[in-house]
């Protein structure tokens, strides 16, 4: 069973509104087995509308429509279907109902210019809508079974999980295929030297469709696998996760798909430590992200951005010899940040960041991309020096917050925080 997405609206046409609602029907629909195979977008243009849907019709055996079911007049969709499938509106009593009571509900008279949303084309079905004006419709248009949805995406993610999904199984049977997608996240190699890592995976699961996303600062691995007995699909993913694992080696963040700082709270959770931060370069994106993470009270203390060598003196004590001598970018300084963070908050560890974000400040000696990040734990203090060639500010921030969390990872975990595993 394939299927095919349109959404409709000029502001989705011209790129106004970024189409959130046909990449979440897409996964939906992926992961009940059904092969996406097109998305369409179209402004509010009735001859190009009815086009369109006649071309899905012709192809498809399943098409989710969103937008175009409101009350003004460039809201289409139910013309347009009506048209394409050569049959009038009609005022339906059920989606008259649905209209009436949603204003019910706030004690308002039901306006002239909302009736129109309860004409739907003849012979189609009307879908409720439980938290919005604008009932849904599905019909059959050629071979193919099309539902009409809202474009407001809560009112459409809601239809689609209650009137819809339900339908499109149905129809699927005893031949319903399972899909499953599995993603794991790495860093610390860019996504051709993933690639090549694993260049023999087509070879080992040929029936396994493999695919990348360079997430910066980290790369995704995505398996997608269809099959008709479920346990078999969990087995062949089970079986290529570990393969890839192993492949990947410490590169590997999580199996599962997990952030960075939702790795790295758990094993802070699991060991029952704690951690503090002291940022410079990275202006507080370690402690953004680390409370991302529900929960992370638990095990993050305190972050500061200690961004002027003033503040890191004044409020850290960071040594005003050791600046003098070496300045901000040093491992003496990210050494002595970590110590100090970890020592005044009585943390288990002590995370420092300091660097040269740019686009500018580098020297010959200290480049734009240059980041020293110093880590104290329970037995010692230790500092390193990262050199990247970005030259984004952004970029650099990142990339500097993502390497610090990833030493303190692979810390928890006792590995090497060097090694090219």
């Amino acid at each position: 069973m394939i299927a095919e997405i349109l959404a409709t609206g000029d502001e989705i046409r011209s790129g106004t509104l970024v189409d959130s609602n046909s990449a979440y029907i897409a996964q939906k629909l992926e992961e009940t087995g059904i092969a996406v195979v097109r998305h369409h977008s179209v402004g509010d243009d009735m001859p190009v509308m009815i086009s369109v849907l006649r071309e899905i019709a012709s192809r498809a055996d399943v098409s989710i429509v969103t937008g175009g079911l409101g009350p003004t007049s460039d809201d289409l969709t139910a013309e347009a279907a009506a048209a394409a499938a050569g049959v009038p509106l009609f005022q339906d009593p059920e989606a008259l109902e649905i209209v009436e009571a949603f204003f019910r509900t706030f004690h308002r008279p039901i306006s002239t210019s909302n009736i129109k949303q309860s004409y739907i084309p003849e012979g189609s079905t009307c879908l409720a809508n439980p938290i919005g004006t604008a009932p849904g419709f599905m019909m059959k248009l050629g071979k193919c079974l099309f539902f009409f949805l809202p474009g407001v995406p809560s009112e459409m993610r809601r239809m689609l999980s209650e009137s819809v999904l339900p339908r499109i199984e149905a129809l699927q049977g005893g031949a319903r295929q399972f899909c499953r997608v599995k993603t794991l996240t790495t860093f610390g190699l860019t996504e051709s030297m993933t690639g090549e890592r694993l260049k023999d995976f087509p070879r080992v699961f040929p029936e396994i469709q493999l695919g990348f996303r360079a997430k910066f600062p980290e790369i995704q691995v995505k398996f997608y696998l269809r099959g008709t007995d479920a346990d078999q699909v969990e087995m062949l993913i089970r079986d290529a996760g570990q393969w890839v694992s192993e492949k990947l080696g410490h590169k590997l963040i999580s199996p599962d798909g997990e952030s960075m700082e939702a790795v790295v709270g758990r094993l802070l959770f699991q060991k029952k430590s704690t951690l503090a931060v002291a940022e410079s370069c990275t202006g507080g994106l370690i402690a953004h992200w680390l409370t991302n993470v529900a929960g992370s009270s638990d095990y993050f203390l305190y972050s500061g951005v200690v961004y002027a060598n003033q503040a890191k003196v004044a409020l850290l004590g960071v040594s005003q010899d050791t600046l003098n001598r070496h300045g901000a970018v040093h491992e003496e300084t990210a050494r002595e940040m970590a110590s100090r963070v970890r020592r005044i908050t009585s943390a288990t560890y002590g995370l420092a960041t300091s660097g040269i974000a740019g686009p500018g400040g580098g020297t010959d000696e200290k480049p734009v991309g240059t980041v020293c990040i110093g880590l104290a734990t329970p037995d010692d203090v230790r500092a390193y020096r990262f050199q990247y060639r970005f030259r984004n500010r952004e970029m650099n921030k990142q990339i500097f917050a993502m390497t610090a969390l990833d030493l303190l990872r692979r810390e928890l975990l006792g590995v090497s925080p060097v090694d090219q595993a």
